[in-house]
């Protein structure tokens, strides 16, 4: 059930708020993105809070013009999670499970002033939860909120409206890898795998949301769809969503992929998803080698980055999990096809069957 103290880093156990529990890999984050109607201009941001490690980071990413642009901050909590600013990064609840800004002080040539409200209310995904041997890898709880966007984004001293711009917003907490690596893994060693698909796309008045994650077999161990309808707010539980995908050769991304599932009347339902561009997810601090979620860089620290879209080698590991900004076609049985855009998230490490993938990152 989700209220409106969800929209705040303060998720806890029953002690003071400085405390959530005894796992050290405790997290709170928020993640948005958004982008033009055009597809030209992609910006993302996030913001998360480590109360046992008493750091807090954020980032904020923009892609243009073949060019992806990233400002990385981290600081010492100093044990307050109320104050969600970091350096020239905020994020602010304007109001909870609607409306949301972010904002980024003026950092090399970057700066943004965005406002997020939601189409509808968020959604509560099933919980995230996963060991390895004995040990928990993840015990996560996540809300997902297409949103549209205000405001506007400066690269360079060049301006940009992002008045009507879509995107999604989510907020997860919980236990995950985060930080340090753990010096003593779990004996005996096992290969990594991890194989996992996001796509929420937003399709006029109504909204898509789908994932999985899956095994090395493909058996998933977490995996829904829902389709929202802004207006209402009903949300449709869809029945037996399962991914078809298409790599492209030499690659562990998408070419193509296609959901499939039925409505709860039994009428069969297509989503197709054709990817563009892609988004590197390290330009906010998922996998980055330096500026990882939860790593320590003293009591505050700012730093840029900027990557030429064209020199990314797709086949390096540290290159694996990517945004791709989709086009969408939405086939209902008996209904007129619908167009859309949104993002599906890809992150695939290790074996996985039905993809012919094994190792840990052999290609396709």
């Amino acid at each position: 059930m989700l209220t409106a103290g969800d929209d705040y880093p303060l998720h806890q156990r029953s002690e003071p708020i400085a405390f959530a529990g005894t796992d050290r890999n405790f997290y709170d984050r928020y993640f948005f993105n958004g982008q033009s109607a055009d597809g030209q201009l992609f910006f993302a941001a996030a913001l998360g809070v480590y109360p046992h490690l008493n750091v807090i980071d954020a980032a904020f990413s923009v892609l243009s013009e073949g060019v992806q642009r990233s400002v990385f901050a981290s600081r010492i909590l100093h044990y307050e999670r109320m104050a969600t600013r970091v350096g020239p990064i905020a994020v602010d609840v304007v109001e909870p499970l609607k409306r949301l800004r972010v904002h980024l002080a003026l950092t090399e040539g970057i700066s943004a002033d965005l406002l997020a409200t939601g189409l509808h209310p968020p959604i509560e995904e099933p919980r995230f939860f996963r060991r390895v041997g004995t040990r928990t890898l993840m015990d996560v709880t996540r809300m997902t909120q297409n949103v549209r966007w205000e405001g506007a984004v400066t690269v360079e001293g060049k301006a940009r409206d992002v008045h009507g711009s879509i995107g999604t917003r989510d907020r997860s907490w919980g236990v995950r890898p985060i930080g340090a690596a753990d010096p003593q893994p779990h004996a005996p060693a096992m290969e990594p795998q991890f194989f996992w698909l996001w796509a929420p796309v937003q399709f006029g008045g109504q909204s898509l949301f789908a994932h999985t994650n899956e095994d090395g077999e493909g058996q998933p161990w977490n995996r829904a769809a829902a389709l929202v309808d802004h207006a209402s707010g009903r949300t449709l539980a869809l029945r037996a969503p399962r991914f078809e995908l298409r790599l492209a050769p030499g690659t562990r991304r998408a070419a193509a992929c296609v959901l499939h599932a039925s409505l709860p009347d039994g009428r069969a339902l297509e989503v197709r998803l054709q990817p563009e561009t892609h988004f590197q997810m390290s330009g906010l601090g998922y996998g980055h080698p330096t500026r990882g979620h939860g790593s320590f860089h003293g009591e505050l620290s700012v730093c840029c980055e900027r990557i030429e879209t064209a020199a990314i080698d797709p086949a390096v590991p540290a290159n694996a999990h990517v945004q791709a900004l989709v086009r969408a076609e939405l086939h209902q049985e008996g209904q007129p096809i619908l167009h859309g855009r949104g993002v599906l998230e890809q992150l695939l490490i290790g074996p996985h069957r039905p993809t012919g993938l094994g190792g840990l990152f052999d290609l396709a």
